[in-house]
């Protein structure tokens, strides 16, 4: 599938911290976003600003400097789109600051940055943005945790789909 027809999810710098971190309460939601890109179903959408604003945002402890080549080896992916800030986007950004009083600046790029790259969804762990959830974009953009479900192994192959039917059969003769 051509990079243009993947679904793009818009990730906030709290996803990329959570992951960089290895925040027990994010990866999980996390990973399994990150093994749908790496397997090329989806793309990671977000906004230049994210690649500074994961040394430290707000609430939390600045990363040490050490860490300086993991998020610029991360951020190298070839699943992950960076969306430089312009005009355009900062303009939308100050209209949805207008419509949504309780929009901060960064969160109106990050989600003026997710509409205008075609995402469907805005994953954060920001309570105040997943209130915002169906009220901005066109068609509305759903904003919330990383939430890709992985496929679910059934455990049932053609062995035991087989070995069903025969249990079945059995039981047939058994009752005749």
């Amino acid at each position: 599938m051509s990079p243009k027809r993947l679904q793009r999810r818009y990730w906030d710098s709290n996803a990329f911290l959570g992951i960089l971190l290895g925040e027990n309460d994010k990866v999980p939601d996390c990973q399994t976003v990150l093994k749908a890109a790496d397997a090329g179903r989806l793309l990671i959408v977000t906004s230049a600003i994210t690649i500074a604003e994961v040394v430290r945002t707000k609430d939390r402890p600045r990363l040490k400097r050490e860490s300086e080549q993991k998020i610029r080896d991360f951020f190298k992916h070839d699943w992950i789109v960076v969306i430089e800030c312009d005009r355009r986007i900062a303009e939308a950004a100050r209209q949805l600051m207008w419509n949504h009083e309780t929009l901060w600046h960064k969160d109106a790029i990050h989600v003026a940055t997710a509409i205008q790259g075609g995402c469907v969804q805005l994953d954060t762990f920001d309570d105040s943005l997943i209130k915002l959830s169906g009220t901005v974009g066109n068609p509305p953009l759903v904003i919330g945790r990383p939430n890709l479900p992985e496929q679910l192994e059934l455990g049932y192959g053609e062995e035991e789909a087989e070995a069903g039917e025969e249990a079945e059969e059995l039981e047939d003769e058994e009752e005749e």
